[in-house]
């Protein structure tokens, strides 16, 4: 049986047991998601592509621990969307130490020169970079919801098994941040960019 046809729990088990390669084919074929959960939670792809370096680390480093009983897609977001937080809470540690002591300019200062700006706009699309720093505004359980179900592609159901809450919860919070979505869409008006 090739690699590629093999369940994540058979490929897990093979991880568990030193296989290296069986690890790196699991990182391929869940890269993608992690990196879409990750991008939509912290607003931009260079922070999501080292929350899914450090994601996967934490992973390996784990595996040893991983419970083959539990569903590994479900187990590496767990671990994806902790990352998230941790950035989130590193990002307003460093915000409220920058106020405190008025040194924001510097902050300005290390910011990617004008050039550098022009061609990461020409290689990205605004509306969605525009939609992502929205989605990063949300409080964390309406932000949590809306990712599992609108990117991550899981059912209410499976979102509310992963954030270890009801269904008719996931679907509050998932109406609640699609709201405040649309009233960030008229205040940036996103929908003519």
């Amino acid at each position: 049986m090739e690699r590629s046809e093999q369940s994540d729990a058979v490929l897990a088990l093979k991880a568990q047991n030193g296989s290296r390669q069986a690890f790196d084919h699991l990182v391929l074929r869940h890269k993608t998601q992690l990196f879409r959960i990750a991008r939509h939670y912290v607003g931009n792809s260079d922070d999501a592509s080292d929350i899914l370096q450090e994601t996967f680390v934490a992973a390996w480093l784990a595996l040893k621990r991983y419970d083959s009983n539990r569903n590994f897609a479900t187990w590496l977001r767990t671990i994806a969307l902790n990352k998230c937080r941790d950035f989130s809470r590193r990002q307003n540690v460093r915000r409220n130490i920058l106020r405190f002591f008025s040194i924001l300019d510097v902050r300005e200062a290390s910011a990617p020169s004008a050039e550098a700006n022009l061609e990461r706009e020409q290689t990205e699309n605004q509306r969605l970079l525009a939609l992502d720093a929205a989605i990063a505004t949300l409080p964390p359980t309406y932000k949590q919801a809306l990712i599992l179900t609108a990117f991550a592609g899981l059912s209410q159901q499976e979102a509310a098994v992963q954030l270890g809450t009801s269904a008719k919860a996931i679907e509050m919070k998932v109406r609640r941040a699609k709201q405040r979505l649309e009233e960030a869409v008229k205040r940036l008006n996103l929908d003519e960019a």
